[in-house]
C-alpha cells in the first residue's frame, strides 16, 4: 500500500536476478516509522531535499508507538530551575557511561535543546510552568535533573505529532514493505549503498528500491530474544546492514529489567515504588508464594530494594551487594528459568513480610529513604494499586486501557530485553562506514555501557536530524539509473528468490514463527542479562548450523510465512554477530558491566552476603569494540578503538560565523 494523496507513483521495471521487478527511485529513502524516522522525512523535507520516500514493514508496528514505562523519560539539557548546566557537562555525563565516543556525546549534548523545543513546537506535550520553564526530574545514571515526560506514552506522542507533519507534506509512504537486502556498489572504504530489495508482504513479491541515500530507522533488534518488552509487532533488521557490510559497534552492551508479558511494558519507576508483592507459582497457577523475602536480610531491606527498582530499573551488577536492587532481577530469574515457575506483580495487597497487623504497609520498616519519598508523594495508603493511584494515576490507568485491571488480577511478569545501547557504527552525522547509509534512532549504536534514562529519545532526533542535514549539504545527486541499478541489485536479487524458492516447497519444514521460538530460547539463556562463555560458544556454533540449514527447514506457504522466513534470516545474521561480540569480550577478560553479569550467579548465600560478581571497573570503558559480519563466511571480526575525546570545540562567534558562511560546517 502506498499512502500519498493527489499523486501518481507508478513503478518502472527491470531485469535484475533473472526476475522482471518493480523499480521506484528516490533521492532519499527512510526505512522506518518510528520518532527517528519520520523526523528523518519532516527534516529532510524542510531543509528542501522533496524527493523522498519512507518505507515500512508497517506503520503502526514500531517501538516508537507501542512502548513506555510509568513515566516515560526524554532525556535533555537542563531549561528550568537554578541548578547550572552546559553542553559540555552534560556531554561529560554521556561520556562517562563509558565506551561512548566524545565527539557523539557532545553532539546528542548540543542538539538537545533544539530538538526537543522543535517536538514542543509540533504539540507534543511535554509540562512546563506558568513562566514556561520545562522542568525536569533525575532519572537512571543522571547527576542533574534533565529528564521530562508527557507521562507512560511520551514516544508515541512523539510519533504521532511527527506522523502529521510528514503527512502535511504528502510524502509518500510505502506501507507493507520489508527490507530484506541492501543493495550495495564498490569495494572497501569505497563501497556504498544504492538502494534496497524489499518484500511487499500481501503479495510476497520482490520490489526494487534506487536511492542516492537510505536513512535507516528500524529499531533495536528486539526479535532476537524471547523475553523481550519490545512490542510483539517489531521485528528485526539489524541483521540485514549488517549482511551488507555495515559494521557494528558495543553490540555487546544492552539494558535488560523486569517487565509484564501479557502487556509487554517496562515496569519501572512508580510500578515498583508503590512496593507491589513479587508471587511465583506453578506453570498452571498453582501453589502461589511469595519468594523475595529469601534473598534479602530482613523484610525492610526487602521492601527497600523493590522500591529501588523504580529508580534503579535496568538490571545493573553493580547493585548485587547484600541487598542491592538487581538481586531482585536475579531471583525472577531463578523463579523462572531455573525452577520452571511463573512470577507475577500482586498490587492488590502489601508483601506479608512488611504488613501491619490491618494489613497495610507498616512504614516503621522502611528505610528513610522509602518512607520519605512514599509520605512526601501523599501515597499512604493501604494497598500498592491504591498507592499507584495516587502518585501515577495515568500508569494505573495504562493497564486498564489494556484490559488489565490491577486492583482485580495479578500481572505476570519477567526481566526482559529492552533496550540496546550499541548497534550500527555511525559517524557525527551518524553516516555508516557503508556509505550513503545513515542509521538513526536504536538501530544506531549511539551509546556505550551506562547512559541516563531517556536519552535513546534524544538520540532519535538528534541523529535523524544530524543525517538531514548532513544529506541536503552534501549528498543531493539523483539515484542511480534504472538499468545501472537492474544490475547493481542482481546479486542481493538472487539470494532472496533463491530463498523464496527453497523455503516454498519445504512440505517436511517448520513454519518461521516455530523456529523463531528456538532461536529467541537459545538468547535467552546466554545472551541475555547473565553469560557464560561456554555457553555462548556452543549458541555460536547453533546460531551458524541454523543459518545455513534455514532454507531446508523452513516451510512458508504463506506471504506472512514467507515474510517470517526473511525476519528468522535477519534473526540469525543478528544473533550471530551478537553472541560472537559477547564471546569476544569475555575472552579479551571483560569482566559483569553494564546491565550484564558473567559468570558467577549463586544465590545460595545471597541474603546475608549479595551475589558474588567479578566487575569491569571500568577496565574496558576506554575502549569501543566494532565488528564487522562476514555473511559468506559466517564469521565476524573485531577492532578495538580507543574512544575519542569530548572534542575541544571552536566557540568564538565570528570564526564559526565564518565557517558557517563557507559551508565548511557540515562536512
Amino acid at each position: 500500500m502506498i499512502r500519498v494523496k493527489n499523486r501518481q507513483i507508478t513503478p518502472s521495471y527491470v531485469q535484475s536476478g533473472g526476475c522482471r521487478l518493480p523499480l521506484y527511485r528516490f533521492q532519499t529513502i527512510v526505512v522506518g516509522t518510528g520518532a527517528a524516522g519520520y523526523n528523518a522525512a519532516d527534516t529532510l523535507y524542510r531543509l528542501g531535499q522533496e524527493d523522498i520516500a519512507i518505507v515500512t514493514e508497517g506503520v503502526k508496528m514500531g517501538t516508537s508507538r507501542n512502548t513506555g514505562s510509568d513515566k516515560q523519560t526524554y532525556y535533555k539539557l537542563t531549561l528550568a530551575g537554578e541548578s547550572g548546566d552546559s553542553v559540555r557537562q552534560m556531554a561529560q555525563t554521556l561520556f562517562e557511561g563509558g565506551s561512548m565516543h566524545g565527539d557523539i556525546a557532545m553532539t546528542e549534548a548540543a542538539m538537545s535543546a533544539g530538538c526537543f523545543y522543535k517536538l514542543v513546537n509540533l504539540g507534543v506535550p511535554f509540562p512546563h510552568n506558568r513562566y514556561g520553564e520545562y522542568v525536569g526530574y533525575k532519572t537512571d545514571h543522571d547527576p542533574r535533573q534533565r529528564a521530562t515526560s508527557c507521562g507512560p506514552l511520551t514516544s508515541r506522542y512523539m510519533t504521532e505529532h511527527l506522523e502529521k507533519a510528514v503527512e502535511e507534506k504528502n510524502i509518500p509512504v510505502f506501507d507493507g514493505y520489508r527490507v530484506v537486502e541492501i543493495v550495495t556498489s564498490g569495494k572497501g572504504e569505497a563501497k556504498r549503498a544504492v538502494g534496497l530489495v524489499a518484500l511487499e508482504a500481501e503479495k510476497g513479491t520482490l520490489v526494487l528500491f534506487a536511492a542516492e541515500n537510505i536513512i535507516y530507522g528500524v529499531g533495536g533488534p528486539s526479535a532476537i530474544y524471547q523475553s523481550s518488552v519490545y512490542p510483539q509487532s517489531q521485528t528485526c533488521a539489524s541483521g540485514t546492514a549488517l549482511a551488507a557490510g555495515a559494521r557494528g559497534i558495543n553490540v555487546t552492551e544492552s539494558q535488560y529489567g523486569i517487565a509484564s508479558t501479557k502487556f509487554r511494558w517496562n515496569l519501572s519507576g512508580t510500578y515498583q515504588q508503590v512496593i507491589p508483592a513479587y508471587i511465583s507459582t506453578q506453570q498452571d497457577g498453582s501453589e502461589p508464594r511469595e519468594f523475595l523475602d529469601e534473598y534479602f536480610d530482613g523484610p525492610g531491606a526487602m521492601a527497600d530494594a523493590i522500591f529501588l527498582k523504580g529508580y534503579q530499573w535496568p538490571f545493573d551488577p553493580r547493585k548485587l551487594g547484600k541487598g542491592g536492587s538487581s538481586i531482585v532481577d536475579m531471583a525472577v530469574f531463578a523463579e523462572t528459568r531455573e525452577k520452571g515457575r511463573r512470577v507475577f506483580l500482586d498490587f492488590r495487597r502489601n508483601p506479608s513480610a512488611v504488613q501491619g497487623p490491618d494489613g497495610g504497609l507498616d512504614f516503621s520498616l522502611l528505610g528513610q529513604e522509602t518512607r520519605e519519598y512514599l509520605e512526601r508523594s501523599g501515597a499512604v495508603q493501604g494497598t500498592p494499586v491504591e498507592r499507584l493511584k495516587q502518585m501515577n494515576p495515568l500508569a494505573y490507568q495504562l493497564y486498564r486501557d489494556h484490559k488489565i485491571d490491577l486492583e482485580e488480577e495479578l500481572l505476570e511478569i519477567a526481566v526482559c530485553a529492552q533496550h540496546n545501547n550499541g548497534g550500527l557504527m555511525g559517524n557525527i552525522w551518524w553516516e555508516s562506514n557503508l556509505k550513503h547509509l545513515f542509521p538513526v534512532g536504536e538501530v544506531n549504536g549511539t551509546f556505550g555501557v551506562y547512559r541516563p534514562g531517556g536519552t535513546a529519545l534524544n538520540s532519535t532526533q538528534v541523529g535523524s536530524t544530524r543525517a538531514a542535514q548532513f544529506i541536503a549539504e552534501n549528498y543531493t545527486a539523483p539515484p542511480m539509473e534504472a538499468e545501472a541499478f537492474g544490475r547493481a541489485a542482481d546479486r542481493a536479487v538472487r539470494r532472496c528468490e533463491e530463498l523464496i524458492r527453497s523455503v516454498s516447497k519445504n512440505q517436511n519444514g517448520a513454519y518461521p514463527q516455530a523456529l523463531r521460538k528456538q532461536y529467541q530460547r537459545r538468547m535467552d539463556l546466554c545472551g541475555a542479562f547473565l553469560r557464560d562463555l561456554p555457553q555462548v560458544e556452543a549458541a555460536i556454533e547453533e546460531c551458524v548450523r541454523d543459518i545455513r540449514e534455514l532454507s531446508a527447514k523452513t516451510l512458508a506457504e504463506t506471504p506472512v510465512q514467507l515474510r517470517d522466513a526473511f525476519i528468522n534470516q535477519d534473526v540469525l545474521y543478528t544473533q550471530l554477530v551478537y553472541l560472537s561480540a559477547i564471546g569476544e569480550y569475555i575472552r579479551q577478560g571483560g569482566g559483569s558491566r553494564g546491565s550484564y553479569l558473567i559468570g558467577e550467579r549463586d544465590l545460595s548465600r545471597c541474603a546475608a552476603q549479595g551475589v558474588k560478581t567479578r566487575l569491569d571497573n571500568g577496565a574496558f570503558s576506554d575502549r569501543a569494540c566494532e565488528v564487522a559480519f562476514d555473511w559468506e563466511n559466517l564469521s565476524c571480526r573485531f577492532q578495538w578503538e580507543k574512544v575519542r575525546p569530548i572534542p575541544q570545540g571552536e566557540s568564538w562567534f565570528e570564526t564559526v560565523y565564518n565557517q558557517y558562511l563557507r559551508h565548511e560546517v557540515i562536512r
